[in-house]
């Protein structure tokens, strides 16, 4: 009596299709180097955090709203550094009071320019 269907072939132990880790890292390759020039390339907007980012700033803020926060940071940036400072002696002093001074230019500019944008 007769089979209907010829026997399987039998898998040959030198096929690269193995479950081995060697096939699976080929695998892997292959699929990224796929995936790299077949799929489309998505567009990354300028505004897209990059890796790493943790923080955003919303994209329509206008400026005055920006100017009025950046100056309410260096107002706590000069508060925080100033109390340091008088915790300190010697260099470390002379460092942290130097850091509040220019913390305090950079409030100053910042005002100056919100100023500027919305006189009052």
């Amino acid at each position: 009596m007769f089979k209907a269907t010829p026997n399987p072939p039998k898998a040959d132990s030198t096929s690269s299709c193995k479950a081995d880790t060697g096939s699976k890292k080929y695998d892997e390759a292959t699929n990224r180097a796929l995936d790299y020039y077949l799929l489309p390339k998505q567009e990354q907007s300028q505004d897209a955090p990059k890796p790493g980012q943790l923080f955003t700033i919303v994209k329509d803020i206008d400026n005055e709203c920006l100017l009025a926060n950046l100056s309410e940071t260096l107002a706590s940036a000069d508060a925080m550094v100033s109390d340091l400072a008088f915790e300190l002696d010697g260099s470390r002093r002379h460092i942290a009071l130097g850091i509040q001074q220019l913390i305090e230019l950079s409030y100053l500019l910042a005002n100056r320019v919100l100023d500027n944008v919305d006189p009052r």
